[in-house]
Protein backbone atom coordinates (compact mmCIF):
# COMPACT_ATOMS: atom_id res chain seq x y z
CA UNK A 1 0.00 0.00 0.00
CA UNK A 2 1.20 3.24 -0.98
CA UNK A 3 1.91 5.81 2.02
CA UNK A 4 -0.54 8.83 2.19
CA UNK A 5 1.58 11.81 0.97
CA UNK A 6 -0.56 14.41 2.22
CA UNK A 7 0.23 12.81 6.18
CA UNK A 8 3.45 12.78 5.60
CA UNK A 9 4.77 16.16 3.83
CA UNK A 10 4.15 19.19 5.79
CA UNK A 11 3.49 21.76 3.08
CA UNK A 12 5.22 25.23 3.19
CA UNK A 13 3.62 28.27 4.05
CA UNK A 14 1.37 30.32 1.50
CA UNK A 15 1.70 34.21 1.78
CA UNK A 16 -0.20 35.07 -1.19
CA UNK A 17 -3.20 36.37 -0.94
CA UNK A 18 -7.13 35.16 -2.22
CA UNK A 19 -7.99 37.75 -4.57
CA UNK A 20 -11.96 38.18 -4.81
CA UNK A 21 -12.95 39.06 -8.28
CA UNK A 22 -16.63 39.59 -8.01
CA UNK A 23 -18.94 38.88 -5.01
CA UNK A 24 -22.90 37.99 -5.59
CA UNK A 25 -25.44 36.92 -3.00
CA UNK A 26 -24.91 33.32 -4.39
CA UNK A 27 -21.18 33.12 -5.70
CA UNK A 28 -17.67 34.55 -4.90
CA UNK A 29 -14.88 34.44 -7.67
CA UNK A 30 -11.78 34.40 -6.80
CA UNK A 31 -7.92 34.10 -8.00
CA UNK A 32 -6.34 31.61 -6.26
CA UNK A 33 -2.47 32.14 -5.26
CA UNK A 34 -0.16 29.37 -6.19
CA UNK A 35 0.96 26.94 -3.37
CA UNK A 36 -2.35 26.99 -1.44
CA UNK A 37 -4.81 24.00 -1.29
CA UNK A 38 -8.04 23.94 -2.30
CA UNK A 39 -9.13 22.56 0.95
CA UNK A 40 -7.27 21.72 4.19
CA UNK A 41 -4.90 18.19 3.86
CA UNK A 42 -5.29 15.40 6.01
CA UNK A 43 -1.90 16.62 7.36
CA UNK A 44 -2.41 18.14 11.27
CA UNK A 45 -0.12 21.54 9.82
CA UNK A 46 -1.38 21.70 6.08
CA UNK A 47 -4.48 22.95 7.32
CA UNK A 48 -4.09 26.39 5.12
CA UNK A 49 -6.26 26.80 2.48
CA UNK A 50 -8.91 28.51 0.09
CA UNK A 51 -12.21 27.63 1.88
CA UNK A 52 -10.18 27.97 5.39
CA UNK A 53 -9.28 31.52 4.85
CA UNK A 54 -12.94 32.10 3.77
CA UNK A 55 -15.30 30.68 6.10
CA UNK A 56 -14.24 33.28 9.09
CA UNK A 57 -16.10 36.16 6.17
CA UNK A 58 -18.12 33.25 4.35
CA UNK A 59 -19.38 30.46 7.14
CA UNK A 60 -21.91 29.33 4.19
CA UNK A 61 -18.98 29.09 1.01
CA UNK A 62 -18.32 25.52 -0.02
CA UNK A 63 -15.85 24.12 -2.48
CA UNK A 64 -17.45 23.07 -5.82
CA UNK A 65 -13.83 22.32 -7.79
CA UNK A 66 -10.27 22.29 -6.77
CA UNK A 67 -7.17 23.75 -8.07
CA UNK A 68 -4.23 21.72 -7.57
CA UNK A 69 -1.87 23.19 -4.61
CA UNK A 70 0.40 24.92 -6.76
CA UNK A 71 -2.12 25.58 -9.63
CA UNK A 72 -3.13 29.56 -9.64
CA UNK A 73 -6.19 30.66 -11.08
CA UNK A 74 -9.73 31.92 -11.07
CA UNK A 75 -12.39 29.88 -9.07
CA UNK A 76 -16.01 29.81 -8.34
CA UNK A 77 -16.95 29.33 -4.65
CA UNK A 78 -21.03 28.89 -3.94
CA UNK A 79 -22.34 30.79 -0.65
CA UNK A 80 -25.69 28.65 -0.45
CA UNK A 81 -26.84 25.31 -0.61
CA UNK A 82 -29.48 25.67 -3.51
CA UNK A 83 -26.28 27.47 -5.99
CA UNK A 84 -23.86 24.85 -4.44
CA UNK A 85 -25.74 22.08 -6.03
CA UNK A 86 -26.78 24.04 -9.07
CA UNK A 87 -23.10 24.59 -9.89
CA UNK A 88 -22.20 21.26 -8.77
CA UNK A 89 -24.50 19.52 -11.42
CA UNK A 90 -23.11 21.82 -14.40
CA UNK A 91 -19.68 20.78 -13.46
CA UNK A 92 -21.19 17.02 -13.57
CA UNK A 93 -22.56 17.44 -16.48
CA UNK A 94 -18.83 19.23 -17.86
CA UNK A 95 -21.36 22.28 -19.17
CA UNK A 96 -18.76 24.67 -17.18
CA UNK A 97 -15.86 26.05 -19.77
CA UNK A 98 -12.09 26.37 -18.21
CA UNK A 99 -8.90 27.31 -19.95
CA UNK A 100 -5.97 27.32 -18.82
CA UNK A 101 -2.50 29.35 -19.38
CA UNK A 102 0.67 27.23 -19.07
CA UNK A 103 4.85 27.76 -20.82
CA UNK A 104 5.99 24.44 -21.70
CA UNK A 105 10.08 23.19 -22.03
CA UNK A 106 10.51 23.12 -25.95
CA UNK A 107 8.94 25.06 -29.28
CA UNK A 108 5.80 23.01 -30.18
CA UNK A 109 5.17 22.46 -34.02
CA UNK A 110 1.49 22.51 -34.65
CA UNK A 111 -0.52 26.25 -33.86
CA UNK A 112 -3.53 23.98 -32.29
CA UNK A 113 -4.33 20.55 -31.69
CA UNK A 114 -6.18 17.89 -29.65
CA UNK A 115 -4.13 15.50 -27.02
CA UNK A 116 -6.20 12.00 -26.40
CA UNK A 117 -4.75 10.19 -24.19
CA UNK A 118 -6.10 7.95 -20.94
CA UNK A 119 -4.71 8.74 -17.48
CA UNK A 120 -4.69 6.43 -14.82
CA UNK A 121 -3.65 6.32 -10.69
CA UNK A 122 -0.09 5.57 -10.73
CA UNK A 123 2.47 5.72 -7.30
CA UNK A 124 2.19 8.03 -4.58
CA UNK A 125 0.47 11.31 -5.41
CA UNK A 126 1.08 11.12 -9.23
CA UNK A 127 -1.16 9.57 -12.36
CA UNK A 128 0.16 8.03 -15.61
CA UNK A 129 -1.06 7.54 -18.90
CA UNK A 130 -1.97 4.11 -19.60
CA UNK A 131 -4.38 2.78 -22.21
CA UNK A 132 -4.91 -0.48 -20.59
CA UNK A 133 -6.79 1.23 -17.42
CA UNK A 134 -6.64 4.63 -17.95
CA UNK A 135 -9.72 7.29 -17.89
CA UNK A 136 -10.52 8.76 -21.12
CA UNK A 137 -8.63 11.69 -20.92
CA UNK A 138 -8.87 15.11 -23.56
CA UNK A 139 -7.27 18.32 -24.22
CA UNK A 140 -7.56 20.74 -26.63
CA UNK A 141 -4.79 23.17 -27.16
CA UNK A 142 -3.62 26.35 -29.03
CA UNK A 143 -0.17 28.49 -29.00
CA UNK A 144 0.01 31.87 -27.67
CA UNK A 145 3.23 32.52 -28.54
CA UNK A 146 7.30 31.15 -28.72
CA UNK A 147 10.35 31.95 -27.30
CA UNK A 148 12.98 30.66 -29.44
CA UNK A 149 15.50 32.28 -27.28
CA UNK A 150 14.30 31.12 -24.35
CA UNK A 151 13.21 27.45 -25.94
CA UNK A 152 9.83 28.14 -24.87
CA UNK A 153 5.81 27.97 -25.49
CA UNK A 154 3.12 29.89 -24.48
CA UNK A 155 0.00 27.42 -24.74
CA UNK A 156 -3.43 27.81 -23.90
CA UNK A 157 -5.35 24.81 -22.76
CA UNK A 158 -8.62 23.73 -22.74
CA UNK A 159 -9.29 20.08 -20.89
CA UNK A 160 -12.50 18.75 -21.99
CA UNK A 161 -12.17 16.10 -19.47
CA UNK A 162 -11.04 16.55 -15.61
CA UNK A 163 -8.84 14.02 -14.20
CA UNK A 164 -6.19 14.74 -12.00
CA UNK A 165 -3.21 16.07 -13.03
CA UNK A 166 -4.97 16.06 -17.04
CA UNK A 167 -2.93 19.04 -18.29
CA UNK A 168 0.59 17.98 -16.44
CA UNK A 169 0.52 14.58 -18.12
CA UNK A 170 -1.17 15.70 -21.62
CA UNK A 171 2.09 17.96 -22.25
CA UNK A 172 4.55 15.92 -20.70
CA UNK A 173 3.59 13.10 -22.99
CA UNK A 174 3.53 14.81 -25.92
CA UNK A 175 6.98 16.15 -24.86
CA UNK A 176 6.45 19.31 -23.42
CA UNK A 177 6.53 19.71 -19.61
CA UNK A 178 5.30 22.66 -17.94
CA UNK A 179 7.76 24.43 -16.48
CA UNK A 180 8.46 24.31 -12.51
CA UNK A 181 6.14 20.62 -12.39
CA UNK A 182 8.18 18.73 -9.76
CA UNK A 183 5.97 15.46 -10.59
CA UNK A 184 6.77 15.05 -14.97
CA UNK A 185 9.08 18.01 -15.61
CA UNK A 186 12.13 15.99 -15.02
CA UNK A 187 14.94 18.50 -15.90
CA UNK A 188 12.46 21.29 -16.12
CA UNK A 189 11.02 21.04 -12.86
CA UNK A 190 13.97 23.75 -11.56
CA UNK A 191 13.16 26.09 -14.75
CA UNK A 192 10.75 28.65 -13.13
CA UNK A 193 10.36 29.48 -9.24
CA UNK A 194 6.49 28.16 -9.52
CA UNK A 195 4.80 25.64 -11.88
CA UNK A 196 4.10 27.79 -14.85
CA UNK A 197 0.25 26.65 -14.93
CA UNK A 198 -2.73 29.09 -14.28
CA UNK A 199 -6.58 28.53 -14.41
CA UNK A 200 -6.75 31.98 -17.01
CA UNK A 201 -11.02 31.81 -17.54
CA UNK A 202 -14.06 30.27 -16.49
CA UNK A 203 -17.96 30.09 -17.41
CA UNK A 204 -20.54 28.78 -16.19
CA UNK A 205 -24.64 29.64 -15.62
CA UNK A 206 -25.67 31.96 -12.89
CA UNK A 207 -27.74 29.91 -10.22
CA UNK A 208 -30.50 32.54 -9.87
CA UNK A 209 -31.14 34.49 -13.57
CA UNK A 210 -30.20 31.85 -15.64
CA UNK A 211 -27.52 34.12 -17.42
CA UNK A 212 -24.01 33.01 -18.68
CA UNK A 213 -20.96 34.13 -15.74
CA UNK A 214 -17.53 34.58 -17.44
CA UNK A 215 -14.76 35.74 -15.51
CA UNK A 216 -10.98 36.09 -16.44
CA UNK A 217 -7.79 36.75 -14.81
CA UNK A 218 -4.39 36.78 -17.09
CA UNK A 219 -1.49 34.83 -15.22
CA UNK A 220 1.16 36.29 -13.63
CA UNK A 221 3.94 34.74 -15.60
Amino acid sequence: MQPDIEQLFVLPACDGEIEILQKTQDFLLINKPTRLLSVPGRHPQNRDSVISRLLPDYPSAAIVHRLDFDTSGVMVIPLNKPALSHISKQFQARTVSKHYTAVVAGLMKEDRGVIDLPIASADGPKYKICHATGKPSVTEYQILSRDSAAQTTRVFLHPITGRSHQLRLHLQAIGHPILGCEFYAGDYANAADRLLLHATDLQFTDPQSGQLVFIESPPDF
